[in-house]
């Protein structure tokens, strides 16, 4: 074990009495450099005023900082930022980096250490809230007020309990009650009856009340079917809304919009851009991407580029994640950017942690499914991730998907909050047509391609978005409008879905 660092000094020159642990902190700072992972648990709960040691709290802050930037905290690239401390400087300069290593037992015990850091940490806020208490109580210099004394006391306290509360979840029914009543108020006063964030789609908004805080959605569709598009259109709608809200000097806090994080472990950034700005432009993002585009069509692309410019959107394009780093950069967006949703395309990408089952993808899925659920609850904003179907859809005559085709379904379906089905009958219509009729032919030739093209015209362009799941209404179905030329989802007009089966 490392050697324990000096004692602050308290000002009678005596060592103070206040509860700490320095070897605890020592301990688990170096368990930290040896492995950065343990970042992802500790930031959560423990900062650098937790610390009885400075020195120690200017470490865990360093540490912090560089595996923000995606950089490796050890004590080699922790060295400059300490060569000029003093504090530093008493202990032998940056090499007592390296000293806090030495014991690589303390890797088994390091959770444990950040607890009773903690909890050693709201002991002396405890002791100092009393101490200050006294002071007042027994100074009689000033006008003597106990009853204002006794409110700063329970004012004092409370802040001690609220930071020793942070991660507790128990609410009691009037807390519960109070938010309910707060969804209620945004959901009058948006207008469109939104309690969650906005999906842009005024139908869908008002089958499912937007997207709820601490829900994990799943959009699931075989290939074609356009999930990727529609998740798009959904993120970029939100930061949209947030944007104008904004404008008209709605606070983040009462805005159905939400900047955005989109997860995108399939397409590149600059491609999902492309898909965006084709949307908004109205060029094909074909012809986007093949240079195919006049004069006219640059200017409108640089307008809506120039108009995009400052939207809360972010995209991390980071291919093979697994489920703990995608938690660890989602919290970070949080606290820097101030996320309100997250996009993940696709579920099955993620990786696990490797302790799930010898390889078991059922059991790695249920990981990862049970990981974005946690997400929602912790960061409190609504998860959207999309999923693969299995080919099962394809052997069926009627080719709309059920939960029992999710892959890997049993956790995914379970863990989820809504699960929601885009289905396009006109992909399967355009697979079956028939042979193109030619003079010559007999009638059934030219009967079989009329009855085609009549289907196929019922059929272009609408979309289905199947609920197929939903724990806060009813299940149904919505009727959308997709443009694939721009690969954009909008409303039918009412008459298009007003049959539609509930």
């Amino acid at each position: 074990m490392v050697e324990a660092i000096r004692l602050v000094d308290s000002p009678s020159g005596e060592p103070p009495s206040l509860p700490h642990n320095i070897e605890a902190e020592a301990a688990l700072l170096g368990a930290m450099m040896i492995d950065n992972r343990l970042v992802e648990d500790v930031q959560i709960k423990l900062r650098s005023e937790h610390f009885f040691e400075p020195l120690h709290g200017r470490v865990y802050d360093a540490i912090l900082k560089l595996v923000d930037r995606n950089m490796v905290a050890n004590p080699v690239t922790l060295r400059p930022m300490f060569e000029a401390d003093e504090s530093m400087r008493g202990l032998g300069g940056p090499g007592y980096l390296a000293q806090l290593t030495g014991s690589g037992a303390a890797l088994i015990g390091a959770r444990d250490f950040a607890s009773q850091i903690y909890d050693l940490a709201l002991l002396r806020a405890l002791i100092g809230v009393g101490r200050d208490m006294v002071e007042r109580a027994v100074d009689t210099s000033e006008s003597v007020d106990p009853k204002s004394q006794i409110e700063d006391a329970e004012v004092a306290l409370y802040k001690v309990a609220e930071e020793g509360g942070e991660t507790g979840s128990v609410k009691s029914f009037g807390q519960a009650t109070k938010l309910a009543v707060e969804q209620a108020e945004r959901a009058l006063n948006s207008g469109g009856h939104l309690s969650g964030v906005t999906t842009g789609l005024d139908s869908l908004n008002s089958k499912i009340g937007g997207l709820h805080h601490s829900d994990l959605m799943i959009l699931a569709g075989r290939p074609g079917m356009g999930k990727t598009s529609l998740a798009t259109n959904i993120a970029f709608n939100a930061a949209r809304r947030l944007i104008r809200d904004r404008a008209d000097g709605i606070e983040d806090e009462k805005s159905v919009g939400a900047a955005v994080a989109f997860f995108s472990l399939e397409m590149s950034a600059d491609q999902l851009a492309t898909r965006i700005l084709s949307e908004q432009s109205g060029i094909s993002s074909e012809n986007l991407r093949m240079g195919k585009i006049s004069q006219q069509d640059f200017r409108n692309l640089a307008r809506a580029a120039a108009e995009l410019e400052d939207l809360p959107l972010y995209i991390d394009d980071t291919p093979g994640l697994t489920i703990a780093a995608l938690r660890t950069r989602a919290r970070r967006l949080k606290r820097q950017r101030g996320i309100g949703f997250i996009v993940i395309d696709y579920l099955q990408l993620l990786q696990g942690s490797g302790k799930a089952g010898d390889g078991n993808r059922v059991q790695e899925i249920s990981e990862i499914s049970r990981g974005l659920k946690q997400l929602a609850k912790e960061l409190h904003l609504p998860v959207l991730a999309l999923s693969q179907l299995s080919r099962a859809v394809e052997q069926r005559e009627d080719k709309r998907p059920q939960l029992s085709d999710l892959r890997e379904s049993g956790s995914i379906e379970q863990d989820a909050d809504m699960v929601w089905f885009v289905f396009r009958e006109e992909y399967y219509v355009a697979a079956r047509e028939p042979k193109r009729p030619m003079d010559g032919d007999d009638g059934k030739t030219f009967e079989a391609h009329e009855s085609w093209a009549r289907d196929m015209e019922r059929a272009f362009g609408i979309s289905e978005l199947i609920i197929a799941k939903q724990r806060h209404g009813a299940t149904g179905k919505v009727k959308l409008k997709f443009d694939a030329k721009i690969t954009r989802f909008s409303d039918l007009a009412e008459d298009y879905y007003s049959a539609i089966d509930e």
